[in-house]
């Protein structure tokens, strides 16, 4: 199916992202990403937006015939691909069951083949279309009125799905598997929800990022299903023959107000004994994912314990990559590494199991993936993390935190850290 493509300069690349937001949310889906211009040797664009589908695949109900599935339509498409791939996917590709409630109702995966692909680079926007020419494309969206955003139609009350007496008495279970043997570090996660709620996603989308502006946001609708994310961490990026991974593990609260202070907090972060043992479990576990597929001797660790800055916090992110084996794809890369180890713990069979008798709730696409894949097959997807589901049909609006729970864990530091990952938000709800 050919693209017709051109591009155009824009001198108020800051008016256009909007303008096109705006006009891409008018379809039934669509899919933003915007690294707000943090630089990175691993990025490829400013911005990229994919509009309308031509085709889409997706998986409801989990079988084991999902990754080949999957891999058939890649190959038979061999075009741009965006979507997402939720948490519970793992029941895919290990004998796992999910009985916990879903109440954001996510498919389980989703890719579909846009019509438009819009790509910002500097003032520089190239547009892909099938159907329609970009100068038509462009045209559309330049005269596009950003109207004055509207404010949440009412009151958004947000409840926790559990108790802090609650998570704190988990905590302590999770400890005592941590203690005999079990496993060394799980992730345990909790929601954050509110019914009835009846919300402008688009303006919610723009109210979080520029309150937390990250590297991996992404606005994705997937018709009456909405995903407002402002994600700092990346999954997986595969650049010709190489893949990359870049986990996180290690926060700390970052104080604005005193930059001494929030020096030392830094600081403290990158010697932090608990964060470092966090951080290195899981780039051991992701090594070991990523041997299953990469040539013999090719995974390094690129960067160990490299803390970086957010508006809210402060991240310990490590950097994995590995040369990929010959006739890799994206569904390869999922089998061997999907869930990322991050959202896991290790060892990763073991802890799922765990998550699955402890956690309230379905993740859904919570600390699943948002990406891409280019026509080339190369990819890049983030982790949902620090994000907000929502489902217009329903009006139930949803948002998870979690944290990694080691022998090192206090329960009352754990809940107070998941507090801190939800600010943002809170922030952006009010």
């Amino acid at each position: 199916m050919k693209r017709f493509t051109e591009t155009f300069h824009v001198s108020d690349i800051s008016l256009f992202k909007q303008q096109m937001l705006s006009w891409a949310n008018q379809f039934s889906i669509c899919c933003f990403f915007d690294n707000n211009n943090y630089t990175s040797t691993y990025n490829s664009f400013e911005c990229l937006l994919a509009i309308d589908a031509v085709d889409t695949f997706k998986i409801v109900e989990n079988n084991e015939e999902d990754i080949v599935s999957l891999k058939h339509f890649i190959n038979q498409k061999n075009d741009w691909l965006f979507g997402h791939i939720s948490y519970d996917f793992k029941n895919s590709i290990f004998p796992l069951v999910s009985n916990n409630q879903n109440e954001t109702l996510f498919p389980n995966l989703v890719l579909f083949q846009p019509k438009i692909v819009i790509k910002i680079s500097v003032n520089n926007v190239a547009i892909e279309s099938i159907y329609i020419l970009p100068k038509e494309v462009f045209d559309i969206i330049s005269v596009e009125k950003i109207n004055s955003p509207i404010d949440n139609l009412n009151y958004v009350t947000i409840q926790p799905r559990i108790s802090k007496k609650d998570y704190t008495s988990t905590i302590e279970k999770i400890k005592h598997h941590i203690q005999i043997g079990d496993c060394y570090e799980i992730n345990f996660c909790q929601e954050f929800f509110a019914e009835n709620a009846d919300i402008n996603p688009l303006n919610i989308y723009n109210k979080l990022n520029t309150i937390s502006p990250t590297p991996f946001s992404s606005y994705y609708k997937l018709n009456d299903k909405y995903l407002l994310c402002a994600s700092p961490e990346r999954y997986v990026k595969k650049i010709l023959n190489q893949l990359i991974s870049q986990p996180i593990k290690g926060t700390a609260k970052r104080n604005l107000e005193n930059q001494t202070d929030d020096i030392e907090i830094k600081n403290l972060l990158l010697k932090s004994q608990k964060e470092r043992s966090e951080n290195v479990m899981i780039v051991d576990l992701v090594r070991n994912d990523l041997s299953k597929i990469a040539t013999r001797n090719s995974v390094k660790v690129d960067e160990l314990f490299g803390v970086y800055s957010y508006p809210q916090v402060h991240q310990m992110i490590s950097t994995i990559s590995a040369t990929l084996k010959n006739d890799i794809d994206f569904s390869d890369v999922l089998k061997a590494t999907f869930p990322m180890g991050s959202m896991t713990g290790a060892p990763k069979f073991k802890v799922m199991q765990l998550i699955e008798q402890y956690e309230q709730t379905k993740r859904g696409i919570y600390s699943g993936c948002v990406g891409y894949i280019t026509p080339e097959g190369d990819f890049d997807f983030n982790v949902v993390i620090r994000s907000i589901m929502y489902n217009e049909k329903t009006k139930y609006l949803s948002y998870q935190v979690g944290g990694a729970i080691t022998h090192y864990s206090n329960a009352e530091d754990e809940y107070e850290e998941c507090l801190l990952k939800a600010k943002a938000m809170e922030r952006a709800l009010k």
